[in-house]
């Protein structure tokens, strides 16, 4: 851990160029002493907890994006959580300054003010006590790249995995091409070392569906747990059914073939196979039910004999001596 920047939040007294930026977010212009000013590293280029990190372009436009995006607790997005507003960012590159993989270490801090209300004083004593230090961002990217190959860690060309060691160098997924900035929050537990981000979308999901089709889109998104354990029931209860959908479209496809060789003798069993494994499940019963049809006139399906029904037993009594 990085002691320089192992307090992300720190106050600061506010300036007259910085009251300006202020009053620019604000309904009314506020005075000097109704605002609570504070200092905020929200993100760097470090690899994080979850073997992430992003690099420089990436922290250059999040500084951008943060401007007037507002500050909440532990990334949950209701409007009673609002507590706090960046008005001035800034990517900082620290000379001399390495990160672990080798490259100059780079930052983004911003500031952030809060008006000094009642509501408000048990949260400016706990930042000016250094009880509340650790902040997290929410954002959204859209390249995920190996650091050990090059290659888009979520198309599956990249066997790399992420943490674990490959020569000299461990692998991390590089996050680049930012699409948008959504809230940072006060956290307890940061993802990444220094100042804690979590790339994601919290409780803006709703439900797994939404989840998925995040991860579709190529966002970048952070589960809590018990989104991850809904998302892992979820997961067993599709591929019980996809399982399930096998089975079914195995038998159909037999029924398919069974029924085409009987129907167009001149097909072989290849083609026929072939045929029906490049067909949809709906276009293949389609395909089952008129072979079947074919089929039947040629030779007939049913069983032509019945089995001989069992003579009923009889009594004992009923034999004489």
């Amino acid at each position: 851990m990085n002691k320089e920047f192992k307090t992300s939040i720190s106050p600061c007294a506010v300036t007259e160029d910085e009251l300006k930026l202020i009053n620019k977010l604000t309904v009314r212009e506020l005075k000097a002493e109704e605002v609570f000013t504070f200092n905020v590293i929200l993100c760097d280029n470090e690899v994080d907890r979850d073997s992430e990190r992003f690099d420089i372009a990436a922290l250059e436009k999040l500084a951008e994006l943060f401007v007037g995006v507002t500050g909440i607790f532990d990334h949950n997005p209701c409007g009673g959580n609002q507590t706090a507003r960046i008005f001035d960012t800034v990517c900082e590159k620290v000379t001399g300054k390495m990160t672990s993989f080798g490259e100059g270490y780079a930052c983004v801090k911003a500031k952030a003010y809060m008006p000094r209300t009642v509501k408000n004083a048990d949260l400016i004593a706990e930042i000016e006590a250094g009880i509340k230090k650790e902040v997290s961002v929410s954002c959204a990217v859209s390249t995920f790249t190996c650091s050990i190959c090059g290659e888009d860690m979520r198309d599956g060309k990249c066997k790399h995995i992420r943490g674990r060691r490959y020569g000299d160098k461990i692998c991390s997924c590089i996050l680049s091409d930012v699409t948008d900035a959504y809230e940072w929050s006060f956290v307890a537990i940061p993802a990444q070392v220094n100042a804690g981000v979590t790339k994601g979308f919290g409780d803006r999901f709703k439900d797994c569906e939404n989840l998925i089709k995040a991860v579709r889109e190529g966002k970048c998104v952070k589960f809590t747990r018990e989104q991850a354990s809904q998302l892992c029931e979820y997961i067993e209860a599709l591929e019980a059914d996809a399982l399930d959908g096998r089975l079914f479209r195995k038998s159909l496809t037999d029924e398919a073939v069974r029924f085409a060789l009987i129907a167009v003798p001149e097909l072989d069993r290849e083609t026929v196979i072939n045929m029906c494994s490049t067909a949809q499940t709906a276009e293949l019963i389609k395909m089952k039910d008129a072979f079947r049809l074919k089929a039947g006139e040629i030779i007939p399906l049913s069983p032509q004999l019945k089995a001989k029904k069992e003579k009923p037993k009889t009594n004992n009594n009923d034999f004489k001596f």
